[in-house]
């Protein structure tokens, strides 16, 4: 495929940061870009690995306390190439630990600070409990979003960023404001791992759409209904939480 029509995804910390199957919307992005017509180009940033000159698409999971914390010193590095990424528009997914290291800190339970580049405008505190199940969400945008969430985070959004969607079934950011994850501009943030792309096409779509349309100027869609998609959208949601 001529490289005109390729787009460059930066898979963000995967040898800390790809747990609960978060390295499947990698792999799910990647194929619906090609249905698409695209040819996605993947490139891993890992701890002390620079930042490629051309970046398309930004994505990133969860991972464990210990990964988060090499994570945030290295990603603090580089606050300001991120910052100026998503000011100028480039689409991003940061799941569950990047998520919270998007915002700006997350105050583990344990009482430790790690603070975040402030990409989305949410805090997150640790709690006692962690928030396990299967989520339903309502979105104007996306509609209905289905994932799992596995996390004590209790993360609430400021003004500078609108919730991702409504929590029908789940806890979502907390237990507590009815809202899941969060948007500033072409940057989304969730709890939803499962993996989340391979039950959600319509985001990878909004992901490949914004990625072509700022590269390319234009976007013409290719990939049709995705009916394993379909099946495992239905299978989660009859499953109990």
């Amino acid at each position: 495929m001529p490289d005109k029509r390729e787009l460059v995804i930066v898979s963000l910390y995967p040898r800390d940061m790809n747990i609960y199957g978060d390295r499947g919307n990698l792999l799910s992005l990647s194929r619906r870009a090609r249905a698409h017509g695209y040819e996605p180009r993947v490139i891993d940033m890992n701890v002390g690995d620079p930042l490629p000159e051309r970046v398309d698409i930004v994505i990133g999971g969860g991972g464990q306390d210990s990964g988060q914390g090499r994570v945030a010193v290295d990603l603090a590095g580089r606050a300001d190439e991120f910052r100026e990424l998503a000011s100028d528009g480039t689409p991003m997914l940061v799941i569950c630990g990047l998520y919270q290291l998007f915002g700006h800190h997350f105050l583990t339970h344990s009482g430790q600070t790690l603070s975040g580049i402030g990409v989305l405008d949410v805090e997150t505190t640790g709690g006692a409990e962690r928030m396990i199940g299967n989520v339903v969400v309502e979105s104007d945008e996306f509609g209905e979003i289905i994932g799992y969430e596995n996390h004590s985070g209790f993360t609430v959004l400021g003004e500078g960023s609108q919730p991702l969607g409504r929590v029908v079934q789940g806890a979502g950011n907390n237990p507590t404001d009815g809202t899941e994850g969060a948007r500033t501009g072409n940057v989304l943030g969730s709890y939803l791992h499962g993996s989340l792309l391979p039950k959600n096409p319509a985001i990878s779509d909004f992901l490949i759409r914004t990625a072509a349309e700022r590269r390319y100027g234009s976007f013409e869609p290719r990939a049709g209904v995705d009916d394993t998609a379909e099946r495992a959208r239905a299978s989660a949601k009859r499953r109990p939480r």
